[in-house]
Parts: structure tokens; sequence; C-alpha cells
């Protein structure tokens, strides 16, 4: 049974994945940061057990969007983009069997980034084709940036001492007395 927080979080995050069936590169975007708002509904509501196993089953909502809106391209950014997130359910799978998070490293949701880039080319330049060579190219700043934040939220775990809402009032003093002088 779910908690009132989890529920909340639950119904949340669903919500939030479905324009990208619509609006593939914008609902995208949403539905990535909708996926940070949780962590500012769990410290508004609480009573979330197990943050990471709940994100993980939550992520599958808006990676199983990403994937039928990849489904609708052709060739080179359909497969990729499935390879990709066979790989990714392959580290979720092992997470969920193991617990331990620097799993996400070996399997970073470079599915993810791969849509965000595919969706943003067909918004913005749907003259340009992403042929293999392209894409293999395209592959290597996208993982790199993947792993860099794979590392940052489960290798070094540099957020997990953290309180999101914490954090953004703290910037938001620092921006006021910037701006005050």
């Amino acid at each position: 049974m779910l908690t009132r927080g989890e529920l909340v979080i639950t119904i949340v995050r669903l919500a939030g994945a479905l324009p990208v069936l619509r609006w593939p590169f914008f609902g995208a975007v949403a539905a990535i940061l909708v996926d940070l708002s949780d962590l500012f509904l769990m410290d508004w509501l609480g009573g979330v057990r197990d943050y990471q196993a709940l994100d993980k089953w939550l992520d599958l909502s808006y990676m199983a969007t990403f994937l039928i809106a990849a489904w609708r391209w052709k060739g080179t950014p359909r497969n990729v983009a499935a390879g990709l997130f066979a790989f990714r359910i392959l580290g979720d799978i092992l997470f969920e069997a193991t617990g331990l998070r620097w799993v996400l490293l070996l399997f970073p949701n470079v599915f993810e980034f791969w849509f965000l880039f595919v969706a943003g080319v067909k918004q913005f330049r749907p003259s340009y084709q992403i042929t293999p060579s392209r894409a293999a190219l395209w592959l290597l700043p996208l993982l790199a940036a993947k792993e860099l934040q794979e590392y940052a939220l489960h290798g070094g775990k540099w957020l997990d001492s953290y309180v999101a809402v914490d954090v953004v009032a703290g910037w938001w003093r620092w921006v006021r007395a910037w701006l005050v002088g």
C-alpha cells in the first residue's frame, strides 16, 4: 500500500509523462522537470519509505512514453533508442535485485539523453539525418554527460545530504543578496 506522499508523487509523475506522446521534445523536457519535482514533493509531503526504489519504478513511466514516441521514428534513431532502453532496463533490474546504486553507473540512462537529442533534432532541425556514424559520434558526449550525472547521484551521492527545498531557499537568499548588493 502506498503512503499519501508516495501516492501523490506517483500521480504527478505518471501525469507528467503523458505530454511526451503528443509533443516529444517539449513533453520530454516537462517529464524530466516533473521527475525532479518529486524531490520537493517528498520534502513537503513526507512518507516516502524508499525513494530510490520508488523513483526507479516511476522512471519507467516516462521512459515508456519516450519509447512509444521513439517507436514512431525510423532507422538509426529508433534502433539506438530501443537498444538504449533495453540496456537501462537491464540496469534497473540488476539495481532492484541488488539494491546497489553503483550498478546504475554501469547502466547509465543514456536512453533519456538520446531521446532528448533526437526529439530536439526532429523539432528544430528536421532535415538533419542521424546516420549510424553520426549517432556514434553524438553518443559519446551524451554518454559522458549521463555518466557524470549518474556519478553525482549514485556514485558520489553528492545530493543525498541535501533537502531540495532548503537548497532552493539557499539559492534564493544568495540571489536576493546579490541583487540587493
